[in-house]
């Protein structure tokens, strides 16, 4: 039942449980995008992780991310359960059916349970970090004039102390900077630090840093020719849904930018798995969806093929869920009229099947059991079947810490990506010039300290010469005054000796 160039899925069924024939996913299609939907409990899981095995076992990487840590368990070989056989014979799959462990990489924001995957500030850009840090439209204005002042001034934006301490020194500068960059309000720039602050408290520390993932290093391939699969421990990620949105739209983004365009090839460079893809859409702005929508439509030229995993088919942007060919639906119950909604829409996008109703069915599916309808040559939707989803071949549930850590001193990344880098950035290029200029503006205050302290002094000295003058003078007024007193004495004196003389003489001569 296994062929070449295609997936096999599992075993659809007719109506009165009659072996029908084998359900498949061609992987010349498979870039045409898929959806994997169902409530909780119903076999979402098992689909991924069959899909995943087979697109290894293809030699196409995968990446996806791990919700429950159910995932792991592709890293060892799967063990003996009655359930398991029971399905694989129930199928006609017995003969086939082989255990087998497939090569994974582990991969973590924080670091802990796998490889940590790094980003920097700009390779984020303003738009997602804006979506990250939930700002509004003026707080993400300001935030453009930062990366484009970090542009201009040749700094480079790698951590969040590098953003942090550029909107510092904005705002320090921000009557400068108005003229040329626009109004730049203190209110808005506080907000954006404290979302940073924020993110930085939830582990955004660790994302934003180097080494930066490279995408090459998601598409790697083993010597034996599998692809290696690639999880995301998301456990913890969870608890942060706004940074597991944006960091999965990120690396979209990234993969559409750095791919070139191959047109349709003979099967994926990469498949991708949006795990809990409702996240990623929940109270998002309308230019986010346009993005992933752009990125959905364009991005298969690339060679790389997106699978959406949610509860709800609704959880999908209608311009998104036209795009996803190949679709695996597990049951959905309908207890309210969302719900019920849910259903009919999940029913309606099939191709029908005139010997059921797929509307019917949907609701009474068992475990293990999906509505199957993937694109057929031309990319026609095939009739939609009810299908018997086949056993997988790794194990089912989780890895021990132990067997976790064994499987990571193996990996081919860990040397790439385990030691953090902190390289010079904005951050230390700021520090110099605040430094600089502190050491500038010392000494212009020193050099104006000793200006007035020359000026003070050369004042002091004038004034001492000035009063030595003044006292100077003053003793040549008072020498004058006695001179001048002697000289009318004097004067005074001969003047009466004069008169007395004359009397005298007139006197004799009277």
């Amino acid at each position: 039942m296994l062929e070449e160039g295609r997936i096999y899925l599992g075993t659809s069924r007719n109506p009165d449980d009659s072996i029908n024939k084998g359900e498949y996913l061609e992987l010349k299609l498979a870039n045409r995008h898929g959806l994997i939907t169902g409530a909780t409990g119903t076999g979402k899981t098992v689909s991924l992780q069959i899909l995943a095995e087979g697109f290894s076992n293809a030699g196409v990487p995968v990446f996806c991310a791990d919700v429950k840590g159910d995932l792991s368990g592709l890293g060892a070989e799967g063990e003996y359960k009655d359930f398991l056989e029971s399905r694989a014979k129930t199928i006609g799959l017995n003969d086939e059916y082989e255990f087998q462990e497939f090569p994974v990489i582990f991969w973590d924001l924080f670091g802990e349970k796998g490889h940590p995957v790094r980003t920097t500030i700009s390779e984020m850009g303003p738009l997602l970090l804006a979506r990250l840090l939930a700002l509004n439209a003026t707080q993400e204005g300001v935030l453009n004039i930062a990366f484009k002042v970090a542009d201009d001034e040749g700094l480079l934006l790698l951590d969040l102390k590098d953003l942090r301490l550029l909107l510092s020194n904005i705002a320090d500068r921000k009557k400068e900077l108005t003229t040329d960059y626009g109004y730049m309000s203190t209110q808005s720039i506080g907000a954006i630090q404290r979302q940073l602050l924020v993110i930085e408290m939830q582990g955004g520390e660790n994302f934003f840093a180097e080494p930066a993932l490279k995408i090459k290093d998601l598409m790697r391939t083993t010597r034996d020719g599998r692809g290696s699969i690639n999880i995301l421990a998301a456990d913890k990620l969870m608890t942060s849904p706004l940074l597991y949105a944006t960091f999965l739209l990120w690396l979209l983004s990234e993969l559409f930018e750095e791919l070139p365009e191959v047109g349709d090839l003979d099967k994926p460079k990469l498949v991708f798995f949006f795990d809990e893809a409702h996240l990623l859409f929940d109270e998002a702005p309308k230019v986010l969806v346009d993005k992933v929508e752009q990125v959905v439509k364009l991005i298969r030229s690339k060679g790389v093929s997106i699978f959406f995993v949610t509860q709800n088919p609704l959880d999908i942007p209608d311009g998104i869920l036209s795009q996803l060919g190949n679709r695996i639906q597990h049951a959905l119950r309908a207890f309210t009229p969302r719900e019920q909604k849910a259903v009919r829409a999940a029913a309606e996008t099939f191709r029908p099947n005139p010997k059921f109703d797929a509307q019917d069915v949907i609701m009474n599916l068992g475990v293990g059991e999906a509505l199957v309808s993937t694109l057929e040559k031309k990319g026609v939707p095939s009739i939609v079947q009810r299908t018997l989803i086949r056993p997988p071949s790794s194990r089912l549930g989780v890895l021990t810490d132990n067997e976790r850590a064994a499987l990571m001193k193996l990996s081919p990344v860990g040397e790439l990506y385990d030691e953090m880098v902190d390289r010079k950035s904005a951050y230390e290029i700021l520090k110099e010039r605040a430094v600089k200029n502190a050491e500038l503006e010392e000494k212009r205050l020193v050099e104006e300290a000793e200006q007035k302290d020359k000026a003070k002094a050369a004042k002091l000295d004038s004034k001492r010469r000035s009063n030595k003058t003044k006292r100077k003078t003053r003793g040549r007024r008072r020498q004058s005054v006695t001179e001048a007193a002697v000289k009318s004495i004097a004067r005074s004196v001969a003047s009466s000796l004069g008169r007395a003389l004359v009397r005298g003489i007139l006197g004799s001569l009277r």
